[in-house]
């Protein structure tokens, strides 16, 4: 992927199966870190309860989806499941930096290898990885937003993204949440000052 945008910042990956809690640690470090932003995220699917657009994400639908595609507004993208499309759009970033801001991404793992592979150096990316696939599937269950065969799905792409760690900067095991959070933000610390 060419990097056509002028680098004008810093950013933090953040990728990981689904119910690794890499949300939690997140929204956790935003509260935490005032420098930090977060990029929103586009997404072809429907809002979830409580999910705003512009907020959570952009809610493009399938079709606004195919169309910025076409407009090139993508700086990376994914088909991940049928039809559910995700991805970073330039001009949030862009709206970020232009803010002085560091930019968070919390994105699925092939996301963020593109990511990684984009913006290089001035990205620093974490890969949450859970105590063990035993806890992950717990963890998907005690949201009780997901359907049996969802789980299964995600189950079944979790073996496949655990294997992707080694595209990461950092894999930490989140099997603390508070201790995480601690560790990642005095990692993130340091790449800032660099």
């Amino acid at each position: 992927m060419e990097n056509d945008q002028k680098q004008t910042g810093k950013c933090i990956i953040f990728s990981a199966p689904s119910g690794a809690g890499k949300t939690t640690i997140v929204r956790a470090l935003l509260e935490r870190m005032d420098e930090l932003a977060f990029s929103i995220s586009a997404c072809s699917r429907e809002p979830r309860v409580n999910e705003l657009h512009k907020e959570d994400y952009y809610f493009l639908g399938v079709d606004g989806f195919k169309e910025e595609i076409a407009d090139d507004s993508f700086i990376e993208w994914e088909e991940v499941y049928a039809d559910h499309f995700y991805g970073t759009l330039k001009h949030e970033v862009d709206r970020l930096w232009s803010e002085n801001k560091v930019v968070v991404f919390d994105v699925d793992v092939y996301g963020g290898i593109n990511l990684k592979k984009y913006f290089g150096d001035s990205a620093l990316s974490f890969f949450i990885q859970p105590p063990s696939v035993e806890v992950l599937e717990e963890r998907l269950r005690k949201r009780q937003t997901e359907t049996e065969d969802k789980i299964k799905t995600r189950m079944e792409k979790a073996g496949e993204e655990l294997s992707k760690s080694v595209h990461f900067d950092k894999v930490v095991v989140n099997t603390d949440l508070e201790l995480t959070i601690e560790e990642v933000e005095e990692m993130i610390k340091e790449y800032i000052k660099e």
